[in-house]
């Protein structure tokens, strides 16, 4: 059991009014609509949210079949706007019956992801859908489709109009963000500079306040090399690059440590201490975390206009339609993306000045949001 923290944070009031939220399908050929369908066959869900799923009804009932699940229902909707509350509402993408390998990596399987991923986001910008959660995709598969992002959180920010987001995973108090993600190890050297690492502070700052109502977030940072470097040792980045990164973060009044061996860090719990931690490449956060919550972790794309989360597992051809994959993440990814859209509605009603504000600088302008 993760040790709990006593913390300031914002109290939001119970709106049990149903968020929309859209699912885009993820690789038709992986544990995505299986996961999807488990997480929504129970009603208490539908009280919190409206799922609206983007895919077709005939990839969903074969996938239904293929589990033995006689029991999710669900509506074929036209449009988002139609979108029944209290029911599982599918947007078609597609009308042909397409053919389905389970466990298989084709092409295929990523057209399909690619398609239901660019109508999810069309309807997110539209309006039609409150926030989006994403289905685990296959990278290979959906870039023999044309699909030319390492993954959704770069695809998302482009959409955005950002050159760049933060990817943090989430499960319950634990919170890992990455100052780098989908790059080759070779490359995170490059990337881990002073004035990357110091804007990946702020961006994680900025989401601790505004999507989980953390009055004052205690941040970690962790060190690149082994030991942290071991005062020069192990290597330099610890004292050229992300010491000076901290030190000016709390100049800036972000209460930020560290940097600290990743190793030593996550053996001794010493993230229990923290609102959130930052580490410098993918695996050395991502290891982290899902040994300590693989069941249950989302993948949340913080610094968007825009609210997205996902499982925090693969596409698990391995296991796909043996019935056995387990919904626990995928479920917590819909009632994480929620609760952040409420935090974001909450927090944005407080602060509203009835003033009106003249825009003076003019911001990038998104291709979307």
């Amino acid at each position: 059991m993760q040790k709990k923290r006593a913390k300031e944070t914002l109290t939001l009031k119970s709106d049990r009014t149903p968020i929309r939220v859209g699912i885009s399908i993820g690789d038709i050929n992986g544990i995505g609509p299986e996961v999807i369908i488990k997480a929504l066959n129970n009603t208490e869900i539908l009280m919190d949210c409206t799922p609206i799923i983007y895919g077709s009804t005939k990839t969903m009932a074969f996938h239904k079949k293929a589990i033995g699940d006689d029991l999710f229902n669900y509506q074929r909707v036209t449009d988002a706007q139609d979108a029944q509350d209290r029911k599982v509402n599918i947007v078609s993408c597609w009308d042909e019956v397409v053919d389905i390998q389970l466990g298989k990596a084709n092409e295929t399987g990523g057209k399909y992801a690619f398609l239901s991923l660019e109508k999810a986001t069309q309807d997110l910008a539209a309006g039609k859908i409150d926030v989006l959660v994403t289905a685990p995709i296959s990278k290979e598969t959906i870039h023999q489709a044309g699909f030319k992002f390492p993954g959704h959180t770069e695809y998302l920010a482009d959409l955005s109009g950002k050159e760049d987001a933060l990817m943090m995973m989430v499960s319950g108090d634990l919170r890992v963000a990455l100052v780098t993600s989908h790059i080759p190890l070779k490359q995170v050297i490059e990337d881990v500079t002073q004035e990357r690492i110091l804007a990946k502070i702020h961006e994680l700052n900025k989401s601790l306040k505004k999507d989980f109502g953390i009055i004052r977030p205690k941040i970690a940072v962790l060190g690149l090399n082994p030991h942290a470097g071991e005062k020069g040792e192990m290597g330099t980045e610890e004292s050229e690059q992300i010491t000076p990164a901290i030190q000016k973060a709390m100049e800036e009044g972000i209460v930020t440590f560290g940097p600290y061996p990743a190793d030593g860090f996550f053996g001794s719990r010493q993230y229990a201490n923290f609102d959130a931690v930052l580490a410098m490449y993918h695996d050395q956060g991502l290891t982290g975390f899902k040994s300590l919550a693989f069941d249950d972790g989302v993948n949340f794309t913080a610094g968007l206009p825009i609210v997205r989360t996902s499982p925090d597992h693969g596409t698990a051809f391995d296991i796909a339609g043996k019935g056995v994959a387990s919904e626990q993440s995928m479920r917590s990814a819909i009632y994480l993306a929620v609760d952040i859209y409420r935090k974001r509605k909450f927090i944005k009603e407080i602060n509203e000045d009835p003033l009106p504000k003249r825009v003076i600088r003019e911001e990038k302008k998104s291709k979307y949001f």
